[in-house]
């Protein structure tokens, strides 16, 4: 059996490659030929702004073409070259055994993980989001969030580290089941933490001051039930140009705008985008999402409690007997192979989440046509893609196609009456 486990995973592992790079490819060539304002949003996008989404799509699919074959390159070498016995062999030789070696292992092909990709990021960054206009990030800036990424890495990371190795070293068979556990519990806290203590170390978060935007969204929020932590607003404009809101919490969320937004929109705008975030939180998105993900790590954790003692995966990787840091990382490095089919099911899933928040934004925010100029005004000042090639976007887009949304929220518009 050793001697066919690398022969599966690389065909699992080419067609993943294949397939992705295929639709990239598809996507690339329908965007480059396509030319002009897509005939439904005539009249509502103009022929500039047209252009420079096109412009930028095709910059971006390029630069996710590079990085997607360098990160396959990288992974094979990885796998594939002995580096992974090498290193946990370096590792044995310095003395270090059990925990401390578990937790060195994995944070060393972490941290080589971050600074290989540190070119790429630096490219993105101040290159090509620069480029259109987006990049408002300071070198100070980004060196200074690079670090307390780096801080929040280790002092989170690395007794994160030293207690799955202690569940999965000390509570016998069923030690996937209490490292499930355990993990959920702290991705909770982890959810609690962010808004209240990691998030204002990177960006200033303050009160939306009084006025009609304040106003309208609380009046929103009371009228539909929805229980929050407080309207803020995000000095996003430091790093980007780009517009967005979000909500920071699983219980009672706190509503977060991004200051671009609030500079940009309307008031009737705002307030449609915030209903549709109210949208998924009435429906029980965020909390289904998340049953989602936990369900996966269960899963994922259920495979793992079955490599971690088989020698054939172990030895036909290099390795000379089974460890745990080593069934961690091949899962880790060559597992999402396995699973990347499933990507389309899930943007099924999200895309139908989308329409339902729509519907509800429509019906409650008191202004239905505003969600359609809110989303139109984010489309053209995040220079989205207003040509994305069909099968491209069934497989990737977690959001439905504009024109198709656009078209959802007119019918629904209708049949409110408005």
């Amino acid at each position: 059996m050793e001697r066919w486990v690398v022969p599966i995973f690389l065909v699992f592992f080419v067609a993943q490659v294949g397939i992705e790079t295929a639709l990239l490819l598809v996507n690339l060539r329908h965007v480059a030929a396509a030319r002009g304002v897509p005939a439904p949003l005539a009249g509502a996008v103009d022929a500039d702004t047209a252009e420079r989404s096109r412009a930028y799509t095709l910059a971006n699919g390029r630069f996710a073409l590079v990085e997607g074959l360098a990160g396959a390159a990288v992974t094979l070498v990885v796998l594939l070259s002995g580096v992974l016995p090498w290193l946990d062999g370096a590792l044995g030789g310095t003395g270090l055994r059990g925990a401390h070696r578990f937790v060195a292992f994995l944070a060393l092909l972490a941290a080589a993980s971050s600074i290989v990709w540190l070119p790429l990021g630096l490219w993105r960054t101040f290159v090509l989001e620069a480029r259109f206009g987006f990049n408002r990030t300071t070198r100070r800036t980004w060196i200074i969030d690079r670090l307390k990424s780096l801080a929040l890495q280790v002092v989170i990371g690395l007794p994160l580290l030293y207690a799955v190795y202690g569940f999965m070293r000390f509570t016998g068979r069923l030690w996937w089941v209490w490292l499930f556990a355990f993990l959920s519990a702290f991705q909770l806290f982890l959810m609690w933490l962010y808004p209240a203590v990691i998030a204002p170390l990177f960006n200033r978060f303050t009160p939306l001051p009084d006025g009609p935007l304040r106003e309208r969204l609380e009046v929103l929020a009371r009228d539909a039930g929805f229980q929050n932590r407080g309207l803020f607003v995000m000095d996003a404009s430091r790093r980007s140009g780009h517009s967005n809101a979000y909500f920071t919490g699983v219980f009672r969320p706190r509503i977060v705008l991004f200051d671009t937004l609030v500079e940009r929109m309307s008031v009737d705008e705002a307030a449609s985008v915030l209903a549709h975030e109210i949208g998924h939180y009435k429906a029980h998105h965020v909390h289904r999402r998340l049953a989602v993900a936990l369900a996966s790590s269960l899963v994922g954790l259920l495979v793992l409690s079955w490599l971690v003692p088989w020698p054939p995966l172990h030895h036909a990787f290099g390795f000379a007997e089974p460890t745990l840091h080593g069934a961690v990382a091949l899962l880790a490095l060559g597992g999402g192979a396995f699973v990347f089919w499933l990507e389309p099911l899930a943007s099924v899933l999200s895309r139908r989440h989308e329409y339902e928040a729509d519907r509800f934004a429509v019906r409650t925010a008191r202004a239905p046509y505003a969600l359609k100029t809110a989303l139109l005004r984010l489309t053209g000042e995040n220079l989205s893609n207003l040509h994305p090639h069909p099968w491209y976007s069934a497989w990737h887009y977690s959001h439905p196609v504009l024109v198709e949304r656009l078209a959802a929220i007119d019918r629904e518009a209708a049949a409110a009456g408005a």
